[in-house]
């Protein structure tokens, strides 16, 4: 019989400033991917987080409102240091972009007349990020396997909210509500059906 591969060490961050710090360059670094490159940056590099557990934040994370990777930041914020780190994280994943966007934004009303091939620079780099998401999807599909529905339910889950938003354009909130209140419903069913069975 095999071993069970060890479970990596979790790093706690040696403070709220480089919380404020880390997130500020995964920010800078994820222009609308930024979920693909916190994954790698969270988990494997720093190793905040185990695969599991982030998951289970990234999950929290787009049932509450806002952008997801900023749920996320807050959530690990507060973790390692309550409301202070909750703050330094999520100020580092949206003061530097702001920024950083404030400025394109100039640049690009006085630019855009003029240059017509920024335009499809911008389509091009709107398919690099959902390539990059569709990619960490992928990668993190493993942890799937340890949740309560398993992977193929799972699987079947994203099916459904993948053609309800992307073909039938079904509304976002709409789907949310009524798929993941189902999906909800059939991971405690699935969970005291466990422990009935215990």
């Amino acid at each position: 019989m095999s071993e069970r591969p060890a479970l990596p060490d979790i790093v706690r961050p040696a403070s709220p400033w480089a919380l404020f710090v880390a997130f500020s360059l995964l920010a800078l670094q994820g222009f609308g991917g930024v979920i693909a490159i916190a994954q790698r940056v969270v988990v494997e590099q720093r190793r905040w987080l185990t695969k599991t557990e982030f998951l289970e934040l990234l999950a929290a994370g787009q049932v509450l409102p806002g952008p997801n990777v900023v749920n996320l930041s807050l959530m690990i914020g507060d973790r390692f240091f309550g409301w202070r780190g909750a703050l330094a994280a999520m100020g580092g994943m949206i003061l530097p972009p702001m920024a950083v966007v404030l400025a394109a934004t100039v640049l690009y009303g006085r630019l855009a007349p003029d240059l017509p091939a920024l335009a499809g620079a911008l389509r091009g780099m709107g398919a690099v990020s959902a390539g990059m998401i569709l990619a960490t999807g992928l990668k993190l599909m493993g942890g799937l396997a340890k949740q309560p529905l398993g992977r193929r339910v799972g699987l079947v889950y994203a099916g459904m909210t993948a053609l309800a938003v992307g073909a039938l354009r079904w509304p976002m909130a709409a789907v949310v509500l009524g798929l993941g209140s189902v999906a909800v419903l059939h991971a405690a069913w699935v969970i005291r059906r466990a422990e009935g069975q215990r």
